[in-house]
């Protein structure tokens, strides 16, 4: 605050002193000691914690099944034709022709064997999960929501109280330092 003016100095006090009572009620009526503050805390940096690798994993297994929608669609699409060309002996004109088809099955086809799904599932079963997981990802980030609303409150709090606290240590250094003559 030095070279800031008396003013500054005047504001910044009563800034402080809005915050710190602010913290004081916030204590008061939830009944909570420093301690608990810093219980609770710690306890919502878990959850947050918890609450985000569940949406991470939920994200995932969404982006999972929309490639997994995908390749069935177009696997279904082009069994027909790759049926064709398997019955033309692997003819090469029939490749030429029927190629981008060819390529998309085969493709699917290749991304069923790396995802290791055995029996392919329905899309409308894949559809019925991705509903539930997306209604899931909603209410994780729904309470993931509140629970950093909340930890950001008590962060807050918590800092305003330690800062209390280094004030008051400050004037007790200064009340109990030699007065210069």
């Amino acid at each position: 605050m030095e070279g800031k003016g008396e003013a500054y100095r005047r504001w910044a006090t009563v800034e402080n002193l809005k915050r710190m009572a602010k913290t004081k009620l916030y204590l008061d009526e939830r009944g909570l000691t420093y301690e608990d503050l810093s219980r609770r805390a710690s306890e919502l940096k878990e959850k947050e914690k918890e609450l985000s690798e569940r949406a991470k994993a939920t994200q995932s297994r969404l982006a999972e099944i929309n490639v997994l929608k995908t390749h069935i669609v177009n696997y279904s699409k082009t069994r027909d034709v790759y049926a064709a060309y398997k019955k033309s002996g692997w003819s090469r004109a029939f490749l030429a022709e029927h190629e981008p088809d060819i390529v998309i099955h085969r493709a699917a086809k290749k991304a069923f064997d790396d995802l290791d799904v055995g029996k392919l599932p329905t899309v409308k079963s894949l559809q019925a999960e991705f509903a539930a997981l997306l209604s899931e990802k909603q209410s994780s980030y729904a309470q993931l929501t509140q629970v950093r609303k909340e930890l950001r409150d008590l962060t807050v709090h918590k800092a305003n109280y330690e800062e209390l606290l280094n004030l008051a240590e400050r004037d007790d250094a200064k009340n109990l330092a030699p007065a210069r003559s």
